[in-house]
């Protein structure tokens, strides 16, 4: 977690986190667990701050894609439950001197599995299955149950922690029939699995979309993603960023049209009556993507928007804040409230996803509690 008063930082807010997860939980029966999706650095937010804020708060699982990811997580004394979502085949052993819970999509990962648990003399390890209902990734297909029901029936070392699937898409109400479909595949899989071992594994398959548009169908624990760092799949669903990537001002120029041009590739111009730049110290290396340069994006500052001007640069980039009061020290929010991610994923023709994953670890995490 970085200092307060770096030049780049990301700040994350406790408050409201923890209010887009009352609103979650609010959609959910008392009895469900609520699983929170922590992968990719947390979705660019902070791994190992963001899992503390949400042990701190009550969520009953985590969730990473990679083993390393849950290893990072043990290291930094979180004590949460972790299931890895992709296990893979060669960190068996890391998995479980860590206590994570693989994620197992085939039969060839299960017996491997099973073969590291066996030299080991242990028995009833908690694993969770993959079903494969339509989004064709990872996951056992419906004619491969009878293999896998089979393998199981004469396994002691594993123990089934829960059965799951991944719904495509859940935030399309014009393809409500497909999820449909998924969720009633799921379901009948989920049931063969489930007599087929004599005991209830946890069922889950709703994703963020899917909890605030099919809450009827949230079994026994649901999979938060993107929906806790403030993104809804529901129209006037109004949730907080938790996010803000801020910079400071290193530098203020007042240019005049003799001065020449702005950046590489010579795309900043200036104008006929001169052109003051701000230049703050973020760059594509810092997930701020070049296409956002040449004026396509501006960001707060004082209470004002200012454009990019000329080309984004490695770690920095130059702002037009001609008419702004702006001095060197001064706070620009790259996004956050203001611009929101939603805006320059809608710039860059992509997803709120690709914008905050892009953000690498060498910016600063700061937790804001007030």
């Amino acid at each position: 977690m970085g200092r307060e008063n770096d030049f780049s930082r990301l700040e994350l807010r406790l408050p409201a986190c923890q209010e887009n997860y009352r609103y979650f939980r609010s959609r959910l029966e008392p009895g469900t667990k609520l699983l929170v999706l922590v992968k990719a650095n947390a979705y660019g937010h902070g791994a190992v701050e963001f899992a503390a804020m949400l042990q701190g708060i009550g969520a009953d699982y985590l969730a990473v894609a990679l083993p390393v990811e849950g290893m990072e997580l043990r290291r930094a004394g979180i004590t949460l439950p972790i299931l890895v979502l992709t296990a893979g085949t060669d960190f068996f052993e890391e998995i479980i001197d860590n206590r994570l819970e693989p994620g197992i999509p085939n039969l060839y990962t299960l017996k491997a599995f099973c073969a590291v648990l066996e030299r080991r003399g242990m028995r009833d390890y908690p694993i969770h299955i993959k079903l494969d209902t339509g989004m064709h990734r990872l996951g056992f297909m419906t004619g491969e149950l009878a293999d896998l029901t089979a393998y199981l029936a004469d396994c002691p070392y594993v123990k089934v922690k829960s059965t799951y699937s991944h719904l495509a898409v859940a935030e399309d109400p014009e393809q409500d029939a497909y999820t449909l479909s998924q969720i009633n595949m799921f379901q009948a899989n989920a049931a063969t699995l489930e007599r087929a071992l004599g005991y209830h594994p946890m069922f889950h398959i709703l994703n963020s979309a899917g909890i605030e548009r099919f809450p009827q169908y949230q079994f026994d624990m649901v999979r938060l993603g993107i929906g806790i760092y403030g993104i809804s799949a529901l129209p006037g669903v109004h949730l907080s960023p938790v996010a803000s990537l801020k910079v400071k001002v290193l530098q203020i120029k007042t240019l005049e049209p003799g001065d020449g041009t702005i950046g590489y590739g010579r795309w900043g111009h200036i104008a006929p009556e001169g052109t003051v730049v701000a230049t703050i110290p973020v760059g594509y290396a810092d997930g701020l993507d070049r296409h956002l340069g040449r004026g396509k994006a501006s960001f707060s500052l004082n209470g004002h928007r200012v454009p990019t001007i000329g080309n984004i640069c490695m770690d920095m980039c130059m702002l037009d804040v001609t008419g702004v009061p702006a001095a060197v020290g001064d706070t620009v929010t790259i996004f956050g409230e203001d611009p929101t991610v939603e805006e320059l994923a809608g710039i860059l023709d992509t997803i709120p996803y690709e914008i905050m994953t892009r953000v690498p670890r060498r910016i600063a995490r700061v937790i804001i509690r007030k």
